[in-house]
Parts: C-alpha cells; sequence; structure tokens
C-alpha cells in the first residue's frame, strides 16, 4: 500500500464501510468555494506542493506541429514556449524555432500562402477566450504586419483555403445568420470580400482549380454523410455531384493536375460492392474513368496531397490507430518506396513548394509531436524538431499494447454463426507494477463522440503510470471513427447507451485480469466522453470508485436547446432530435441529470466559462444534483476558457487537481 496520512485512510475507510443506502442519504457536502482571477473552484484542496514539484516536468514537455511551407523553403510550425500555442518559423533540421505570433490566446488554422503566390505570408485563425469565434488575420511576410480579415464580431470563421496564385481566399464563415455555415470568397488583392455559397448547411471549400476558376466544396450533414461538389466562381453557380448509393462520407476531395479530374476519399460502394471504409479514389469525368487507389488497404484514408508540380500524391492510412504514409507517384500511381516512421500518429503533412520534399507531424506514445521532412528521391527522413520532455528520461514513457475486450452482442463471424463483437483499447501497464500487487485503473474515455483514441503522446497518462502507479485503459467503443461505417453508427440516437455497455463490458475485463485492481477503478473522460464518464457512473457506481468528467453532456435536452446554432443540426444527426416526441423520452430516459441520485462515486467536474459546444450550464446542474447524494463533488470552472484547456497555467492546475483527486478517491486500498 503506498504511503498516505493515518486520519485520511481511517476516514476513507470509515466511510467505505457504510451500506450504500446509508451513504446516500448523509447531508450535502458544505460548498467551498474559492475565486482566484478567472479560476472558480469548489471544495477543491490545496495542491500539495510535493505533488506539484513531480507534476512539473510531465507538464513542461511539449510538441511541435507541421503547419506549412514557406516559399524559401522554411517550415511554419505550431509549438508553444509560454501559455499557449503560436506560429514558428525553422528553416533548416534543429534549426532555431523563429516566433512569428505572440498572443494571450492561442493561434490555430495556420495556411501558408503558395508558392506562386503574389504575396508572402499566412493566414491564421485566434478566438477569445475559447469561445470558438475565431476571427481570421493575414501574417504578412515581408513587414511582419497583421491585418484582420474578417468582421471581428460574434462569428466564426475558418476553413482557409488559397487559390493556386493567392489572389483568392475561400474559407466558412457564419457571418451571415450565425447559424448556417456559408463559404465566403475574398478577393486578397483589392481586399474586397462577398458570399460564395449560401445554401443552408454546413459547407466546406476544398481545393481551388489551377486557374482560379472553380472550386470544389463539401456539404458535411454527419460523419457517415457529406455532399460533394463545385462552384463556378464568376457566376457562384453550384453543382453537387452524385453519390453513390446516395449516401456516403467522404474526406479530402482536390483536382488532379490539370483540373480536369479529382482525387478524393469516400466510403461509397465501388463497382457493386459496399465499402465499410473510406478509400482513396481517382475520377476522370470525360472518360468516365473511376479508380480505387487504396482499395487493398482494409481501413480509412484520412487526409490527402497533392504536390505543386503535379508529381506525387501523399496520403495516411489509419490503421488500428497507427498512422501509415503512402505516397503515388502521378499520373501512373506507382507507390514509392518509403523510409521507416517510428510507429505514431501521423498528424498535418505537406509538399515542399518544390515537389521534392515531404513535411509531416508525427507523434508516438512515447514522444511528443515533432516534424520530419522526408526527401522523396533519395528516401531519407530527416528530423527537423526535437521537443522537450521536461528533462525526463523518454526510455521510460509506457507505450500501451492494444487489446481487445468482448462486450455484450455479437457479430456475423461466418460459419458456424455468430461470434462476440470485441471493443479496441489501449493498455498502458505501469513499467514498475510490482508482482502480485494489483493496479488501480483509470478509463479513459474519448470525446467526439464519432472520435477515436490514438496511441498518441499524453503526459497525464505517463505520470499516471510512473508515478502513481496506475494502469490506464482508452477504449473505442461503439460509435467511434476509424473501425468501419457499421460501427460508427452502432451508437447513434435510441442506441446511445450501447455504448455505455461497453464501459461495462470494460469493467468484466478488468475483473478478469489478475494484474489489475476490480475495486480500484476511476473513469474520466472530455466532452461526449464527458457524458460518457457520468452515463457510466450512473449505471455502474457500485463497480466505479471516482469520475473526473471535463465539458461533459449532463442532459441531451438542455445541452441541444443551448449550444450555439450553427451546431445544433450537427449534433441531431448524432444524438437524436429533441423535438421528436419519441426522442424526447429517450433523452429523459438515459440522461445523468435526471439519474444522478445513482451517482454515488465521487465526482471531479471541471467546465470553461466561454464553451460553445457544451455550455458551462451543464457542468452546473450536475454538479447541484449530484451533491444531493452526499458523496464528494469537487467543481472547477475557468472564465477564459472554453470546450477544454488551452492555457498551461489552466491545464496545469486541472491536472494537478485530478492527479489529487485520484489520490484521494482511487489509489486508497
Amino acid at each position: 500500500m503506498r504511503r498516505m496520512d493515518h486520519a485520511l485512510f481511517a476516514s476513507l475507510f470509515a466511510l467505505a464501510a457504510l451500506p450504500v443506502a446509508a451513504q446516500a442519504a448523509m447531508k450535502p457536502q458544505e460548498v467551498v468555494r474559492k475565486e482566484q482571477g478567472n479560476r472558480i473552484t469548489e471544495n477543491v484542496p490545496e495542491i500539495p506542493a510535493e505533488l506539484i514539484d513531480r507534476l512539473n516536468r510531465y507538464q513542461n514537455t511539449r510538441g511541435a506541429s507541421f503547419a506549412g511551407w514557406t516559399g524559401d523553403g522554411c517550415l511554419l510550425i505550431s509549438t508553444r514556449f509560454a501559455e499557449t500555442a503560436q506560429a514558428h518559423r525553422v528553416c533548416q533540421p534543429m534549426g532555431a524555432r523563429e516566433q512569428l505570433t505572440f498572443y494571450p490566446e492561442p493561434v490555430a488554422g495556420i495556411a501558408p500562402s503558395p508558392a506562386k503566390a503574389w504575396r508572402e505570408g499566412f493566414v491564421f485563425a485566434k478566438d477569445k477566450g475559447g469561445d470558438e469565434f475565431s476571427q481570421l488575420y493575414w501574417f504578412d511576410a515581408q513587414t511582419r504586419s497583421i491585418a484582420l480579415l474578417t468582421d471581428g464580431k460574434r462569428t466564426q470563421n475558418g476553413g482557409v483555403v488559397l487559390s493556386h496564385d493567392g489572389g483568392l481566399m475561400a474559407y466558412t464563415s457564419t457571418a451571415r445568420n450565425g447559424t448556417d455555415r456559408d463559404i465566403w470568397l475574398r478577393d486578397t488583392r483589392a481586399g474586397t470580400t462577398r458570399t460564395l455559397v449560401t445554401a443552408g448547411g454546413s459547407w466546406s471549400a476544398m481545393d481551388f482549380s489551377p486557374d482560379g476558376k472553380r472550386l470544389l466544396v463539401m456539404k458535411y450533414v454527419s460523419a457517415s454523410e457529406s455532399q460533394p461538389g463545385e462552384v463556378d466562381i464568376a457566376s457562384g453557380k453550384l453543382e453537387l455531384f452524385p453519390v453513390d448509393g446516395g449516401k456516403a462520407a467522404f474526406g479530402g476531395f482536390r483536382y488532379a493536375p490539370g483540373g480536369k479530374a479529382a482525387y478524393f476519399i469516400s466510403d461509397e460502394p465501388f463497382e457493386g460492392k459496399a465499402s465499410e471504409f473510406q478509400s482513396l479514389r481517382f475520377h476522370d469525368p470525360a472518360s468516365g474513368k473511376l479508380l480505387q487507389l487504396s482499395g487493398g488497404i482494409p481501413w480509412d484514408v484520412e487526409g490527402l496531397e497533392i504536390a505543386d508540380d503535379g508529381r506525387h500524391l501523399a496520403f495516411v492510412s489509419n490503421e488500428d490507430g497507427i498512422g501509415k504514409l503512402h505516397v503515388l507517384s502521378l499520373p501512373d500511381h506507382r507507390p514509392l518506396q518509403l523510409p521507416a516512421l517510428p510507429v505514431g500518429v501521423i498528424g498535418g503533412f505537406g509538399f515542399s513548394p518544390d515537389g521534392k520534399r515531404l513535411a509531416l507531424s508525427l507523434n508516438t506514445a512515447t514522444s511528443p509531436s515533432d516534424v520530419h521532412v522526408i526527401d522523396l528521391a533519395g528516401g531519407e527522413r530527416t528530423q527537423w524538431t526535437k521537443s522537450e520532455v521536461g528533462g525526463l528520461d523518454a526510455s521510460k514513457f509506457v507505450a500501451p499494447t492494444l487489446v481487445r475486450f468482448p462486450t455484450f452482442d455479437q457479430v456475423d463471424g461466418g460459419a458456424p454463426g455468430k461470434s462476440p463483437r470485441t471493443i479496441p483499447a489501449f493498455y498502458y501497464r505501469p513499467a514498475n507494477a510490482t508482482a502480485g500487487h494489483k493496479l488501480p485503473v483509470v478509463i479513459s474515455i474519448h470525446g467526439g463522440p464519432e472520435g477515436q483514441a490514438l496511441p498518441a503522446f499524453n503526459p497525464g497518462i505517463q505520470f499516471m503510470a510512473n508515478e502513481l502507479g496506475i494502469a490506464v485503459l482508452v477504449p473505442n467503443v461503439r460509435g467511434s471513427s476509424g473501425y468501419g461505417k457499421t460501427y460508427l453508427t452502432l451508437d447513434n440516437a435510441e442506441k446511445r447507451e450501447d455504448s455505455v455497455k461497453d464501459i461495462g463490458a470494460l469493467l468484466d475485463w478488468i475483473a478478469q485480469q489478475p494484474e489489475l485492481d476490480a475495486d480500484r477503478v476511476g473513469v474520466t473522460g472530455g466532452s461526449y466522453g464527458g457524458y460518457m464518464v457520468l452515463a457510466s457512473l450512473m449505471h455502474y457506481s457500485e463497480r466505479i470508485r471516482a469520475g473526473v468528467e471535463t465539458v461533459g453532456i449532463s442532459h441531451f435536452g438542455t445541452f441541444l436547446n443551448n449550444t450555439e446554432s450553427y451546431r445544433r443540426d450537427l449534433r441531431r444527426a448524432e444524438y437524436g432530435d429533441e423535438r421528436d416526441p419519441e426522442m424526447k423520452v429517450v433523452f429523459e430516459r438515459i440522461s445523468p441529470l435526471n439519474n444522478a441520485g445513482r451517482i454515488t462515486s465521487p465526482l471531479f467536474v471541471a467546465q470553461g466559462r466561454n464553451d460553445p459546444r457544451v455550455p458551462y450550464t451543464e457542468a452546473e446542474q450536475i454538479v447541484k444534483a449530484v451533491r444531493g447524494n452526499g458523496r464528494p463533488v469537487w467543481f472547477l470552472m475557468y472564465a477564459d476558457e472554453g470546450h477544454g484547456f488551452k492555457k498551461k497555467t489552466n491545464s496545469d492546475y486541472f491536472g494537478a487537481a485530478t492527479m489529487r483527486f485520484w489520490q484521494e478517491y482511487l489509489l486508497p486500498e
């Protein structure tokens, strides 16, 4: 047993000995509220200096992400050296990082000018306090001046695409009515802006034709449906493309060199056969030629880029959570031999202006994101950035293993019939685990719900494994992306709680593992993962010691009523429509707020006051309701954050408070 205060242990032991009914009947705790600057806490104790010191090096790790190439062959990257991520420039391998933007708010959506643009610089997005009403700005490489490009009001702007000569900028904006995501067009020379696509819904610009006269566009309906099309720039005429099968999901869409054909990612049927995964395809409308270029890869393709010289195409496949890079020569689609990459997650990637090199972000479970450059002719990989790991010994970081556990339902297994469905999970096992000593467990559930947990570097997981001796399980329950479109829809609408049953199956699996302590299991998650935390506690409080919920949904009806209008229909497509009487009944039945009396485990709720996705009221109402059960409830809210914590000081405190919470309510045996 780990050392702990004797009085604390005695009080916890006495509390645990009480019958469940007696615990539930306890009087609500007195609320101790503190306001320190932008931080509000309720019942969160002081964080011991010893814990802060141990966490410090883990929280001072940082990564670098590829954002684009400059015209002179330097790299634009996003990294954090103070409180927030900003734009930097690196001009040689392991060279100095020159910071270009300096804001208290993080900079995102960096879009550099094309190699043949009439001016050099980049567009970037920035919001205020995490409200996600991002405005677009132009950074001029020659003058180092910054200019606001959008209205500066309560509008959401992003998804920038620049024409090949840099003369036109297409982007998505809610400026017209605050609800629809229209496509707007800016003439960068004249400085004028106009709407281009106002057909209603959520639209994105994908690619300009080489002559700048046409624009590929996409309407996003849900994770399983998008509608591609093309717009004539001069007339604004929109032509939607036919979709095989009537409904399909689409990823990237790019004009082929010459602008007469296109490359795209889709899960449409191919040659009459249904497609479970999104594959890379080529279509030439003039000849009717349609090719499936990644048909031999039984996984989703995520992202594609084409070199400016038209000689190469790059794409990434997501294979059970691991990123695999592929480069094809054009137009013959011959695969290039590439250097081996560490097993990990591939982020943004793009070709150099001369088309001879390919840069990419690479993140592994034991190292933060860094930027690497591949020489296509020589087949050599060079690391351009080396991010810090807080002075820690990276060789001692824990890499996960991929496990699968059976859940409650079955799938077609071929002859002789059906077989149990299995759920994938990444298992981080502490390297210093003592034989015969059962490990406490934290289950970390991703958001989305169409997201996917990946084996990326996570300093919090590393701290739990190495310093607290906690085993961490990161499942991809049904509804996660990356495992085919059938799996993606298994939790939609009235099937919402089937994903919660997957957590129940994981608890069963934990109980069967000799090295894991089924009596010391915690659960954590953010956004939709926050709902999953509350729902898991609602159904399995007797099997879960404690839970940490961040920016989570506590009632689907109040969430859909109060989320920003530009998101409402998109979320209805996934969760169900609260205006439908039958769906409303389901929401009332499954929402944690209506079942708060069943949440009898200690709970920690954290929230950003400016969250446009899951309003802060979702957190306040569940905290108030669960406190009525007489069990400990901690609450944290930041006035300068939104959907998650992006400022280092805020994130660090939340991380420390979380570890203190696990120390108090999970670790005692």
